[in-house]
């Protein structure tokens, strides 16, 4: 019986110190994990191994057996929370460690944010036509054939659409429009002259992409009704901002145009703010920059809107954005404006 015991006892001794050794060594709660279930496991561990072997053993020999393994259970245990204990503690030291901020260390500015150069323009535009009493107005992006041509003297058979690639969402019925000038047709609908608006905006035509086109750019539409305006008028509005936009000097050019929505139609041009009108490759060397076009509201469309033709009259004029912050930047390529190249964009801040 004696030699019994002392094997029980021996078995008993070596699971110990071989327990306490691997558990010094232990480094990560996955192995506290590996090592509990190995030694203490309620199925497959060394102890409970041991303890289900008690009952083969002699009453006073299973008694001593017993209370040595619960002994060894219970130290066991108590060193396993104190590992577990002594791992969360440096886990969270090299924690603190990691996230330490050393309030001696000079500061990193976090870069700041600035405009976009057209929206900047766009702003600048707004603010320009506002001091001379227009408003600004927004208008959909997605427009039907009404609004895009038909209200504006485009039906569907005439030429002028061939100058405009529409892209189409339903064919024949809704577009993404290809001017800002559907708003004309939009803010006469809802209001009764006296009238002054610019409508800026984004617009869309299925063009080939080079240094100078784009087949989505910004356009701003402006519009003047009353009862007495004339084309002297507009040729005021449009110096008044060329001037205001690219300084006092500028000088200011209106030349025969034709547009389905004006009668009559003109396209203005700006001397060319680099050479001064004395010809440069900027200007192809004609010493002109042209700007846009204009005219006074065909009677038709005031017709259209709900307008006496005899009572009222009015001009509209379109710019495009991206051609004047071209000017303005001294850009060369349209495409850099929605590249999204913050080398370029940095420019601006």
């Amino acid at each position: 019986m004696a030699t019994a015991r002392t094997e029980e006892e021996q078995a008993l001794a070596g699971l110990r110190e071989r327990a306490i050794a691997e558990l010094a060594t232990i480094a990560t709660a996955e192995g506290l994990d590996e090592w509990r279930t190995r030694f203490l496991g309620r199925e497959r561990g060394e102890l409970t191994g041991i303890l289900k072997g008690l009952g083969k053993l002699p009453g006073e020999q299973r008694k001593a057996v017993g209370q040595a393994a619960n002994t060894v259970k219970n130290e066991l245990e108590g060193l396993l929370e104190q590992r577990k204990a002594a791992l969360k503690a440096a886990e969270q030291s090299g924690a603190l460690e990691r996230e330490r901020l050393d309030v001696t260390l000079p500061g990193r500015m976090t870069p700041r944010g600035h405009i976009h150069p057209i929206s900047q323009t766009i702003r600048d535009i707004g603010r320009i036509f506002s001091q001379m009493g227009f408003q600004v107005y927004d208008g959909p992006e997605v427009e039907t054939d009404y609004y895009n041509f038909q209200a504006l003297n485009i039906p569907q058979d005439h030429p002028a659409r061939d100058m405009q690639d529409t892209f189409w969402i339903v064919p024949g019925q809704i577009l993404l429009r290809t001017q800002t000038s559907n708003n004309q047709i939009r803010i006469m609908e809802q209001m009764q002259p006296p009238v002054r608006a610019i409508v800026p905006g984004r617009v869309y035509r299925n063009e080939a992409i080079d240094a100078s086109h784009e087949a989505a750019f910004h356009q701003v539409e402006g519009l003047l009704i009353d009862e007495t305006c004339t084309m002297s008028d507009l040729r005021g509005v449009v110096e008044r901002f060329a001037r205001e936009m690219f300084g006092a000097e500028r000088k200011v050019r209106f030349r025969p145009s034709y547009f389905p929505f004006t009668e009559p139609s003109a396209e203005f041009d700006m001397d060319c703010i680099n050479c001064d009108g004395a010809g440069c490759r900027v200007c192809k060397y004609s010493g002109w920059l042209e700007m846009g076009g204009s005219g006074m509201v065909h009677p038709k469309v005031l017709r259209g809107v709900g307008y006496d033709p005899a009572t009222y009259r009015g001009f509209a004029f379109g710019l495009g954005i991206e051609r004047i912050a071209m000017l303005r930047y001294g850009v060369d390529d349209i495409r850099l404006f929605s590249g999204n190249d913050l080398r370029f964009l940095r420019q601006f801040a």
